[in-house]
Formats: C-alpha cells, structure tokens, sequence
C-alpha cells in the first residue's frame, strides 16, 4: 500500500482556482491508478476524478467537474494534481486522495490507500 499526503486545500471565492497535490510513497506509483474524491458534510464521499495507470492519456472525472477539474501525474515525483478552475460553492468539501490497481476507478472500493484529506470551501 502507498502513503498518500494531500496538500494545497484552502478557502477560495467562487470562480476562483487552487490545485491539490498528492504525493505518495510506494516505489510502484506507476502502477497505480490515483482518484481524487470528495465528501462534503452530510453526504457520501464521491468520484470527482482518476488517472490510471494503463494509459498514459486516459483521464476520468465526474460530470460535475468535467470542463473545470483537471487531472495530472508526475510518475517521477510519484505526485498527482487536480487543478479546480471554476470553482462552485457546491465544490466545498473535504478532498481526498486514493491509490489502487483495480480499473474500477470510479468506485471507492477499488483503492487500498486513502490520504488524511485535504479542506476546500468556496465562498459565494
């Protein structure tokens, strides 16, 4: 398993922009398939984005955040991005982190590893 450590959250107007990192320890990151999802208070954490590990390409994201949320992985410095351009008050919640092998990269259950989670709030 990876030990995934979040940073970059933080408070932003709407329409604003910040980018989370995610810097893992397992010396087989390329390996990995690496999601962001997130959980606001009262809800169920949800997909918001992936990058696998089988294509060098393919980028996955929720239809919430498709067009504004961008995903990217620096296999050298085992660290993964999300760039949120566009922010919503409805983005507001604690993102987190996810490491694992499984291509069902939109289900929680497909990842072993989680991060601590990282705060972001959009202001209207």
């Amino acid at each position: 398993q990876a030990q995934l450590v979040e940073s970059g959250g933080g408070l932003v107007q709407a329409g604003g922009s910040l980018r989370l990192s995610c810097a893992a320890s397992a010396r087989t990151f390329s390996s990995y398939t690496m999601g962001w999802f997130r959980q606001a208070p009262g809800k169920e954490r949800e997909f918001v984005s992936a990058i696998p590990w089988w294509s060098g390409s393919a980028t996955y994201y929720a239809d919430s955040v498709k067009g504004r949320f961008t995903i990217s992985r620096d296999n050298a410095k085992n660290t993964v991005y999300l760039q949120m351009n566009s922010l919503k008050p409805e983005d507001t919640a604690v993102y987190y982190c996810a490491a694992g092998p499984r291509r069902d990269y939109w289900l929680a259950t497909s990842y072993d590893s989680w991060g601590q989670g990282t705060q972001v709030t959009v202001s209207s």
